[in-house]
């Protein structure tokens, strides 16, 4: 029996189950988990998707070309290499791809690892990751270039590149490959490209995409964290005084210092918030601190306010 006829017998029985159920789950969730016939010449195509529900929890796909996230991203591989995405590409885990819950697909988006400093660019065009509170999956590649295959996860930062998305979004919705477009954006000396007129482009090539020297691309380089932040606690369980040592609630840390700066004058609303460089592993870092504090129940008050607005990559620092 033809291995496609199997595939699409599969779906349509899967789908007459999720036609009974009074909540419809993501079908695209379990078909991404078939094999694609080795013969499939599947690029893939435009879809944003209409609101879905997995594990008791609702999703609302919807285009956008400016989005911000901050969170923890995973990774996928093996198991998932050459079969099907969410968009209806066959899963490379060599290329440098990801998985968003609410993104248009394909869309291009610029991946920084807060853990390290490394960024990339990474094309969405799958559904996930359902798990953990985390906002992103990437691709084994993508994790080995933002540096955190081994660990697993990683706080990372994700921003929608617009002018890039709007054009895979033009070639993909006139039925064009958008397949290893993210390929020329990690090579250095790549700039952003004004607004294009929609065209149908030729179709690139997974081998491009597999074989080509991604490298990452360095931005504002933050300190490595002393531990990995899940073994980490940033507040003080008890209320006493430092005593001889100076209390500080650290912001953040660039390889910058003008950045530092910026981020120091920023956040002169919390406290004294000033810049102190440190070299570490012979790299120069510039510390954003905010303080010194008089003790720890006002360090877990600053700490408290940073988060209620959104920062919440800071640590309480003794010296």
């Amino acid at each position: 029996m033809d291995k496609r006829f199997i595939v699409l017998l599969f779906t349509i029985l899967y789908a007459g189950l999720l036609s009974g159920c009074a909540e419809v789950e993501l079908a695209s969730h379990v078909a991404k988990q078939m094999p694609i016939p080795s013969d499939s010449k599947s690029e893939g195509a435009f879809k944003v998707g209409t609101p879905y529900k997995v594990a008791g929890q609702w999703y609302k796909p919807r285009e956008s070309y400016s989005f911000e996230q901050t969170g923890t991203a995973s990774w996928y591989g093996p198991k998932f290499h050459g079969k099907k995405t969410a968009n209806g590409e066959t899963f490379d885990k060599y290329a440098v791809t990801a998985a968003h819950k609410t993104l248009q697909m394909p869309s291009l988006i610029r991946v920084t690892n807060l853990e390290n400093g490394r960024s990339i660019v990474a094309r969405v065009n799958d559904r996930g990751p359902f798990s953990k509170n985390r906002i992103l999956d990437v691709s084994e590649r993508g994790a080995e270039l933002l540096g955190f295959k081994n660990q697993g996860t990683a706080r990372v930062k994700i921003q929608v590149l617009s002018e890039e998305s709007r054009h895979a979004a033009a070639v993909a919705k006139q039925g064009g490959s958008t397949r290893g477009m993210e390929v020329a954006m990690n090579q250095k000396g790549y700039q952003t490209p004004g607004r294009i007129t929609p065209t149908r482009q030729p179709s690139v090539q997974p081998a491009v995409a597999r074989n080509a020297n991604v490298a990452p691309v360095e931005v504002a380089r933050l300190e490595p964290a002393p531990a990995p932040r899940a073994q980490m606690s940033p507040y003080f369980e008890t209320p006493h005084n430092v005593g001889p040592n100076k209390l500080y609630v650290q912001a953040a840390s660039f390889g910058d210092e003008a950045t530092a700066q910026s981020v120091a004058n920023a956040l002169r609303n919390y406290g004294q918030a000033h810049v102190q460089p440190a070299i570490v592993n012979g790299r120069n870092y510039y510390r954003v601190r905010i303080g010194p504090l008089q003790n720890k129940p006002q360090a877990n008050q600053v700490l408290a306010q940073l988060a209620s607005d959104g920062r919440h990559d800071a640590i309480v620092v003794t010296d």
